[in-house]
């Protein structure tokens, strides 16, 4: 398929020096005598001498200051989250308060194993740029120490002529701050009744929620619940349940001086706790708003969570529901078709397959689209992200497993009006990897969160082996024509 895929070369390594200053805990285990590292380590702080304490923390801001934005607010703050451990009768001076910061404090690297499978959408502003130019945002998904992933953003320009260019990303990332947050009932009870609960005790706490309510609203309804408990014995795993769906749900918002760049979307939940994975942004038209599907990680269990923002600076999480949303993998269509939400979907981990949703938030049963036939794709098949639109129709880019797991790029070309009938399908891949891709953190893997339309040709960022973006251009007109050929070569042969 080379005739329509032209690789530039645009490469986004993975960039070690992007840290962030992170609370650290040395250990939770128990020192021989039944105290824990932390006190241990804070009793040796508080015994240094004044003079050792302003020597110390002055190498500290010697050689960290210019690698964060606000170096003294983070000592601060995560002074404060270890201050329970001063003993109430110490007065500690601002220097030692930020001394025992920085020693409660390390740096984690978030691309320092990893980056890759990157989605990509038209940037929000388009002022300042010549005519036929557009920005975009690329989100990426970066893993440091532990495998633990968060997402990362760039932005960049794309020219009439295939001009391509990512801006600088700067020298600071920072998290962003959790906000209180409120929760729709009926996305609430959509989360609900998709686990394996007591319907009755969850339609109990449902009854007793208002229309959009907060924590504290949930704990009282809770209540309610544990009062009945002898009668209702499933009570207590309903409760846990609901909070652990709550918990799933917040926003978060990132201080107005920080550039795309410098945002990080960083596990907050228990779900999230071992990574935010494959994030799929698509620009949702009616609705003006940019989502994105991705799976939480918890270490042993995945959950699928729906990311929304207008802005890219603060950013609403929530879970998804229902049959067709379960396992990874799925991808938002651009626009309601009929009237209903649509979705890519391989909630069977094997398949392609869609879903229709009224309200975006359950997803019921998902009828398959497509299933793994050819040798570069029978292990298994996948999305590379949100469909793109044509007058052809649309066009899916997928992903196929081969042998030895290498991953290639195929395509897909569904109807515009009905988008369950597939009216085109590569025979051959679309991308494999090239030999200079094939070495990284997971050999011999291509692959795509989502795709740019840019007049004729599709601008396809995709991570190579894991270890770094690279860009390819395709030819829209060119690979229409291949999908239906093909189909019909198919077709005459069946």
């Amino acid at each position: 398929m080379t005739e329509c895929v032209t690789r530039t070369d645009v490469v986004l390594p993975a960039d070690p020096t992007r840290v962030l200053a992170r609370l650290f805990v040395p250990g939770h285990e128990l020192s021989l005598d039944g105290r824990s590292r932390a006190s241990g380590v804070m009793a040796r702080i508080l015994a240094l001498p004044d003079d050792e304490v302003g020597a110390i923390l002055g190498r500290v801001r010697d050689r960290y200051t210019k690698r964060h934005r606000d170096l003294p607010g983070v000592l601060q703050a995560n002074y404060e989250r270890i201050a329970h451990r001063v003993p109430d009768d110490v007065e500690l001076s601002d220097e030692r308060r930020s001394l025992v910061g920085a020693w409660f404090t390390h740096e984690y690297s978030v691309e320092a194993a990893a980056l890759f499978n990157p989605s990509i959408v038209v940037h929000p502003d388009q002022s300042g740029l010549l005519a036929g130019w557009t920005r975009f945002i690329l989100s990426l998904r970066a893993v440091g120490e532990g495998h633990l992933s968060s997402v990362e953003f760039r932005s960049g320009v794309l020219g009439p002529a295939g001009e391509l260019r990512i801006d600088e990303p700067g020298p600071h990332i920072e998290r962003g701050r959790m906000l209180p947050t409120w929760y729709d009932r009926a996305a609430f009870a959509a989360a609900l009744a998709g686990q394996d609960i007591d319907h009755e005790s969850a339609a109990f706490v449902i009854a007793r929620l208002a229309p959009r309510f907060r924590d504290d609203q949930l704990e009282e309804a809770l209540a309610d619940l544990a009062v009945e408990r002898l009668t209702r014995p499933t009570a207590a795993r309903t409760a846990d349940l609901a909070r652990r769906i709550a918990a799933s749900s917040y926003e978060i918002e990132f201080p107005p001086q920080t550039t795309l760049a410098e945002r990080v979307l960083w596990p907050q939940t228990p779900a999230e706790s071992h990574g935010i994975e494959d994030a799929r942004f698509v620009y949702v038209e009616d609705d003006g708003v940019y989502r994105a599907t991705y799976t939480a990680f918890d270490g042993a269990s995945i959950t699928p969570q729906l990311i929304e923002t207008a802005d890219f600076r603060r950013f609403r999480i929530s879970p998804m529901a229902g049959p067709a949303a379960q396992n990874k993998g799925m991808a938002l269509f651009p626009r309601r078709v009929g009237g209903r939400y649509v979705a890519l979907s391989r909630w069977d981990r094997e398949n392609n397959s869609i879903a229709t949703s009224g309200d975006g938030v359950w997803w019921g049963d998902a009828r398959t689209l497509q299933t793994p036939s050819r040798s570069w794709e029978l292990l298994q098949l996948g999305n590379c992200g949100s469909p793109v639109e044509t007058e052809a129709g649309w066009i899916v880019l997928t992903h196929g497993v081969g042998p030895m797991r290498e991953y290639a790029l195929g395509a897909l070309l569904l109807d515009l009006d009905e988008p369950s009938r597939v009216i085109g399908a590569l025979r051959d891949p679309l991308l494999v990897p090239a030999e200079d891709e094939r070495d990284g953190y997971v050999p011999n893997v291509v692959y795509s969160c989502g795709a740019l339309r840019h007049g004729d040709r599709l601008l396809l960022p995709y991570g190579a082996s894991d270890a770094s973006v690279r860009f390819a251009f395709v030819d829209v007109p060119l690979l229409v024509e291949r999908l239906l050929v093909d189909a019909t070569r198919a077709n005459n042969s069946a």
